[in-house]
């Protein structure tokens, strides 16, 4: 027998036996059809096709519709995916949510970078400086009191600042305020007189309004301008003259009793930037 015929053989006798148990009149049929090589030959080939199809059908489904159900499953117990799962799912794609809003740039929260406005940031600073200065000026030309730091221009004992009378010699009368604009260095008439700060003589006069006898000088000290004054001297004592430069600590006078006086003293004036300040703090401050 050839192994077409067998194997038809032994399909014919599984199906009789399938049926016998489930009705015996039909085992009868079905050993009388299986007798028939001709008829089950045509009827078993198309079986045999339907059910492998079925089979492969199952199989695809066994494999699918878990991984289906588990990506669905994540869905709808978490609502909406993250950011870190979307990836994961789909690299080429990005979910950003609806809420999600451009935070406003601060402009405070980052530095100038660019020579434009390094120079402009200086330039405000230097103004806010400026402004302090005049501030303190007028607090001390109406008669308040500053500390050392508000008037120090350069170190103190530096030498670009002097006192203008020597150390010992004098005593302070009075100060700035209630309409009196410098201090009264009281001293013996003859006093040598020295320039607090180097510069250039302005005024060298021996009538200069109420100050009598007066020279005014202009300087640089710390890069802020100063000018001082020193009135009431003695007549033909001046030692400089307008126009000339003279150091720290030079000569240029000696104590009178000249002008608007009662008594020989120094009035010694200090102005910084065109403002007024009490002249001794000053001094203290950058003299030492």
């Amino acid at each position: 027998m050839s192994a077409e015929a067998q194997e038809e053989s032994l399909l014919a006798e599984d199906i009789a036996t399938t049926d016998a148990a489930e009705d015996p009149k039909k085992s009868r049929k079905v050993r009388g059809r299986a007798a028939s090589r001709t008829g089950t030959r045509s009827s078993v080939k198309p079986m045999r096709t339907v059910a492998i199809f079925a089979a492969v059908g199952a199989l695809v489904a066994a494999v699918a519709l878990p991984a289906y159900a588990a990506t669905g499953g994540t869905s709808a117990k978490s609502g909406a995916a993250t950011l870190q799962q979307m990836a994961a799912d789909d690299a080429q794609s990005l979910v950003v949510a609806s809420e999600a809003t451009t935070a406003p740039l601060d402009r405070g929260t980052y530095a100038a970078t660019t020579p434009d406005e390094i120079a402009k940031k200086k330039a405000e600073e230097a103004a806010k400086k400026r402004a302090a200065a005049a501030a303190a000026a007028r607090t001390a030309g109406a008669g308040g009191r500053l500390s050392d730091a508000d008037l120090r221009l350069v170190a103190a004992g530096s030498g670009e600042v002097r006192y203008p009378l020597p150390q010992g010699s004098y005593y302070v009368s009075r100060t700035v305020g209630s309409g009196h604009n410098g201090a009264d260095m009281v001293a013996p008439a003859g006093t040598p007189i020295f320039a607090a700060a180097g510069g250039v003589v302005r005024v060298s006069s021996e009538s200069y309004f109420g100050y009598g006898v007066a020279i005014v000088i202009d300087s640089v000290v710390g890069g802020q301008r100063v000018s001082t004054l020193y009135g009431h001297m003695t007549n033909g004592t001046r030692a400089v003259s307008a126009g000339q430069t003279v150091q720290p600590g030079q000569f240029i006078g000696k104590v009178g009793n000249t002008g608007r006086s009662y008594g020989a003293h120094l009035h010694f004036e200090v102005h910084v930037n065109g403002s007024l300040v009490e002249p001794i703090s000053w001094l203290r401050a950058n003299a030492g």
